[in-house]
């Protein structure tokens, strides 16, 4: 081995790379004044608590995050919002069960779906072309899909909703709304607010899930605000959810040694948000919200911004729908030329994540970087010019044998809505029989049922489930992202899913 992890680690941190993505803290140590190395990685001795059967500090620190966060009940995570996410599920639902889930959840909840072999019905998020964004959840989506539920004659009545909001890409659905509809019928709202762990500690962003009514929310607290990867944490409010099925499955899924480093992590980040957050947070604000300002000016490149629904706005989406580059392409440069790391590259824009460890200077080198991207993409006539007309690629590139199309104008995808014929489960079950699958090259899957899933990570939003059919359009996006230089995650093999013959 040429040089450690930690090796690693120092260049990085000793060069001038900067990240426009997760963790929260940035590097900052300005942030948090606490020094946190191996001094401090104990396990449980007399005087340190002990997290899976609380009764000293840890407790009360567990209690000062309800109250900060408005929550009843609060745990911490030393898993992620993963393992928050896969006990508010088991913990909500028995063997068999039906849910109702937004289609746009992170793979953690199809995980769930699968470890409890539930029934699922989906509820698609709407899209919005102009911005080429899945965006929010209908909620009158959700009473009418509760409704014909309950109205049956299913003895399989659907037993919680999980929705996430925010998304990926910042796009907040009406928990309020969603909230009231679902506790008509006595079940669990669940929200997965893991990019929303920022929200309420400014007028800036919007109030939290636990402020409108979620039963449970989970939150990675790593992502947003000042705290060390891995940790999160879940809140459990009002008397429909099943407090002590959860906290069961949170003391077997999560680690039996939880690390005292990120559990500090956790509790000087809550010191923080209790002692310090307006001034942190009144200069977070002032300086994103001057680099919106600046970033409105774009000639070509566009940050992206929608007055149609509530929108988180720490997220800075950077389009460019308007130019003949993708997403990729933009990050590439970012990185490449500029040393600026974005968090994700979608087919038609890149996502900045900000937060309070920005500092100002880090903020100005975005700025400045997108401005010259955009001067040369004016230069070179690298846009689409009024009257132009796009090539239809995503029709040729599924027509594709051996080669991908060059020079491919990606767009951002809507979920394709596939036609689920076995539960995720049974599906996985009957591919263990190697004799009842094989494995297809993309263009071969129209019109099969997949054992596998498919997604780009991240976000980790499945494309495709175990035990849905294939659609058309479905191979078209897989394909479309592949020949764009994209991984696609999920699959045993590369260029391949294994379907039922």
């Amino acid at each position: 081995m040429s040089e450690t992890l930690y090796k690693r680690l120092k260049k990085y941190s000793d060069s001038d790379y900067y990240g426009f993505h997760m963790p929260g803290h940035k590097r900052n140590k300005e942030i948090i004044k606490a020094d946190i190395p191996y001094a401090y990685d104990i396990t449980e001795i007399t005087g340190f608590d002990d997290l899976h059967h609380s009764k000293e500090i840890l407790k009360e620190e567990q209690e000062r995050a309800a109250k900060i966060f408005h929550a009843e009940e609060t745990a911490f995570l030393v898993n992620g919002s993963t393992v928050g996410i896969l006990s508010a599920i088991l913990g909500s639902t028995e063997k068999g069960d039906r849910i109702l889930v937004a289609r746009n959840c992170h793979k953690s909840v199809y995980h769930a779906i699968y470890m409890n072999e539930l029934h699922v019905d989906y509820i698609y998020p709407n899209y919005d072309p102009e911005v080429e964004l899945n965006g929010e959840i209908d909620p009158e989506k959700i009473r009418k899909k509760l409704e014909e539920n309950y109205k049956s004659d299913c003895e399989n009545k659907i037993k919680a909703v999980m929705i996430v909001s925010p998304t990926y890409d910042g796009v907040l659905s009406d928990i309020e709304t969603i909230a009231k509809i679902v506790h008509e019928y006595g079940i669990p709202l669940i929200v997965d607010e893991a990019h929303g762990a920022h929200f309420g500690f400014h007028p800036y962003f919007p109030r939290n899930a636990n402020e409108k009514g979620a039963d449970i929310v989970i939150q990675s607290i790593h992502k947003t605000l000042p705290s060390l990867t891995q940790t999160a944490l879940i809140h459990m409010n009002g008397q429909i959810v099943d407090r002590e099925s959860v906290r069961m499955y949170l003391h077997m899924l999560q680690s039996s040694s939880p690390s005292y480093i990120l559990m500090a992590s956790i509790d000087e980040c809550i010191d923080m948000l209790e002692n310090y957050r307006d001034a942190y947070f009144q200069s977070y604000v002032e300086n994103l919200n001057n680099v919106r300002k600046n970033l409105r000016h774009l000639k070509h490149l566009k940050l992206v911004e929608t007055g149609k629904v509530e929108y988180d706005k720490s997220k800075l989406v950077i389009s460019v729908k308007d130019t003949k580059m993708t997403g990729k392409e933009l990050h590439r440069i970012l990185l490449k030329d500029y040393h600026l790391e974005m968090e994700l590259s979608a087919g038609s824009y890149v996502l900045a994540m900000t937060s309070i460890g920005d500092k100002k200077d880090g903020m100005d080198r975005l700025v400045k970087a997108l401005y010259e991207i955009d001067e040369e993409l004016d230069k070179k006539e690298l846009f689409n010019k009024k009257g132009e007309k796009e090539p239809n690629n995503v029709d040729n590139i599924s027509k594709r044998t051996d080669s991908c199309e060059k020079n491919i104008k990606l767009h951002s995808y809507q979920l394709p809505e596939l036609e689920q014929v076995y539960p995720s489960d049974e599906a996985i079950k009957k591919a263990k029989n190697k004799e009842n699958v094989v494995s297809l090259e993309y263009k071969n899957c129209v019109g099969y049922i997949s054992t596998e899933y498919a997604y780009l990570y991240p976000p980790g939003i499945p494309i495709i489930v175990p035990g849905e059919q294939i659609s058309n359009k479905a191979i078209k996006i897989l394909i479309q992202y592949e020949c764009a230089g994209f991984d696609i995650e999920g699959a045993k093999e590369e260029g391949k899913l294994e379907v039922l013959k």
